[in-house]
């Protein structure tokens, strides 16, 4: 170790001694955070809704033992933290350890409440973190009676976990940590991340309140006898992780989830920081509360098909951020693959183009193109779809009831699915709330970082826009970015399959035979207009809720944002009539981090709601009619 490092390690030393010797004395705040004004809630007053599933990794426990993360949780309560021994900032790892002790001292007042409970800290240095230096390192803050093991991740897996649990690191030329962003998760007992802390928001109190909140709840009665109040925005069966080694199912029942009817006029009339007001919705004028529920009732009716077995939530499946993170392309009618990803219904009403080739430009008309697509709801035409409605009796009434007695018809049919979709709004993120709302606290000091980037060196809110006081992340343009071209290239030697979680297979194109859709070049707005001029243009997507809409581009290629963000980095194909923005851009480890994490600000609360009202939609299908 150099001067530096052992100056810091010196540093580091004193740190841990000044604070252990902390940790012996009666309780007292550990910074100014964990000493604010702030009132800690009561325990099981309120609810901490599940934001995703908490990523899996190995690592090294303190006997030089391979483990994974999910092993060290074991169905408990978990505090994740994540460390280095080295580290020499007053405010960083040694303070975050001294609160995270300070919280589990309160704990362990309550013998029940610390066995459900288990701290974790992982380190990110596993070169100098050895089993030795952890031990160690763990006998200043781990006491008796709550289980705290110190772990180091693996260096193979440490690029992932770092990415995965959001870790921005700032590093010398010889990989040595300088700084790093520091971030707690309270993940529950089924692997759901439930909080995440940042250093001005670390409270005693408050962590201590949110560890018994999740305690309480799991004392209560099963969700089939309770009032639901934390939905998962997340589909039955995250499988974000299916190639890993380690990969662990995470499967939830139908029942476990919450549905809860929302008044849909109300909250559109409500209106959401950070999004046009929607009386000045681009796509039509407010809808009826009648038109509203009319249209919800025909969005999961799996009737509209040709044979009775999809909906439009089969695609845009509302728990997967009104797409389907499951697919690249949706699945269509007997099986048909279509050939673009499912775009995201949320804040639609904003938009005055629709598709990603922007071909239509009123959801009253868009609704058609699904219903009669071949490969989707497989509609033979028009007159059939409006015949078929009208000999289930419970639309006649309906139609009358939300169209001033007018039957049901091509028209409003249209508008009616379109006033549900109008409601679909989601606004108020972090992101709104420190930008637009003026809460210096909204937003963490990495999503900030990413902001200055969005904005700045990476150029994205040159056609991502930012408005003074509203914004939808897009111009509403074509552009062709030089990646839908790479498309039309020829395939790689190989295929990379997988098989089975932690298996894959590469694989020759021809081998995999009939099992391979021929190769479709997409041209974009091309296949509109005709004009080669606009090969490969298409339409700018809203960046709101990105977080939940995986996977992207428009032919759901990329699945997750850092790979978005990479390629974007790294420049798409240069071509003849490539938007003139198009270039590497140089971007640090430690700044692709920073701008997912601002992407990630930008998901709303409003989800759940939406979420939970559409779990309460009941489902019309074959020989049934919903209620």
């Amino acid at each position: 170790m150099g001067r530096g490092g052992e100056m810091a390690g010196v540093i580091a030393g004193s740190l841990l001694l000044a604070l252990s010797t902390a940790l012996a004395a009666p309780e007292q705040p550990a910074s100014s955070a964990a000493s604010s004004a702030a009132t800690a809630p009561v325990p099981g007053t309120y609810a901490l809704p599940p934001v995703g599933a908490a990523p899996n990794a190995q690592v090294r426990d303190e006997t030089g033992a391979v483990r994974t993360l999910h092993e060290l949780f074991d169905q408990r309560i978990v505090v994740l933290s994540f460390i280095y021994t080295r580290c020499a900032d007053g405010a960083g790892c040694p303070m975050a350890s001294h609160t995270l002790g300070l919280v589990a001292a309160r704990l362990r007042k309550n013998p029940g409440l610390a066995q459900q409970t288990r701290f974790v800290s992982v380190s990110f240095d596993p070169a100098h973190d050895t089993p030795e230096v952890l031990r160690a390192y763990a006998q200043h803050f781990r006491k008796p009676g709550l289980e705290w093991p110190f772990v180091a991740a693996l260096a193979t897996d440490l690029d992932t976990l770092l990415r995965d649990y959001h870790q921005d690191l700032e590093t010398n030329a010889t990989g040595q940590v300088l700084a790093h962003t520091l971030r707690v998760f309270l993940i529950d007992a089924e692997g759901r991340i439930r909080n995440e802390y940042t250093s001005s928001f670390l409270d005693v109190a408050s962590l201590a309140a949110d560890v018994e909140t999740l305690a309480l709840e799991a004392r209560a009665p099963p969700a089939a006898a309770r009032v639901p109040t934390s939905p998962s925005l997340r589909g039955g069966d995250e499988r974000g992780d299916y190639t890993s080694s380690h990969f662990t199912t995470r499967s939830r029942a139908l029942t476990a989830r919450d549905a809860v009817p929302a008044d849909l006029l109300a909250h559109l009339r409500a209106g959401q920081l950070g999004l046009p007001n929607a009386q000045a919705l681009n796509n039509g004028p407010l809808p009826t509360a009648a038109q509203i529920q009319l249209g919800r009732q025909l969005f999961f009716d799996r009737r509209l098909s040709h044979n009775d077995t999809l909906s439009c939530a089969s695609c845009h499946v509302p728990d997967q951020g009104y797409t389907s993170n499951e697919l690249a392309t949706p699945v269509g009618i007997e099986g048909r693959s279509v050939r673009r990803n499912a775009p995201t219904l949320l804040n639609v009403g904003f938009l005055p183009r629709l598709f990603v080739d922007a071909r239509e430009s009123r959801l009253e008309q868009q609704i058609w193109a699904p219903l009669l697509a071949a490969n989707e709801l497989g509609n033979p035409s028009i007159g059939f779809v409006l015949e078929k409605l009208a000999g289930l009796p419970d639309y006649q009434s309906r139609f009358a009831a939300a169209f001033g007695g007018q039957a049901l018809s091509m028209e409003n049919l249209g508008a009616a699915l379109a006033a549900y979709e109008r409601t679909l709004i989601a606004g108020d993120s972090p992101f709104d709330r420190w930008r637009f709302g003026g809460e210096s606290r909204a937003l963490d000091a990495s999503a900030q970082r990413g902001f200055a980037l969005f904005t700045g060196k990476a150029g994205c809110s040159g056609c991502h826009l930012v408005g003074q006081d509203t914004a939808l992340f897009t111009d509403h343009q074509l552009h062709d970015t030089g990646l839908a071209v790479a498309a039309a290239l020829p395939r790689p030697p190989t295929l990379t399959v997988a098989v089975a979680p932690g298996t894959q297979f590469q694989v020759l194109p021809s081998d995999a035979g009939a099992s391979l859709a021929p190769p479709a070049s997409d041209l974009g707005r091309a296949e509109v207009t005709l004009d080669p001029a606009d090969n490969w243009h298409f339409r700018t997507p809203s960046l709101r809720n990105v977080a939940l809409t995986a996977p992207y581009l428009h032919d759901g290629s990329l699945p997750t944002l850092a790979a978005v963000i990479a390629r974007y980095d790294a420049g798409g194909v240069a071509h003849p009539g490539a938007a003139p923005e198009l270039k590497a851009l140089g971007l640090s480890p430690a700044e692709r981090t920073a701008l997912e994490a601002f992407l990630r600000s930008l998901s709303s609360p409003s989800v759940a709601l939406l979420v939970r009202d559409a779990f309460a939609a009941n489902i019309g299908d074959r020989g049934r009619a919903p209620n």
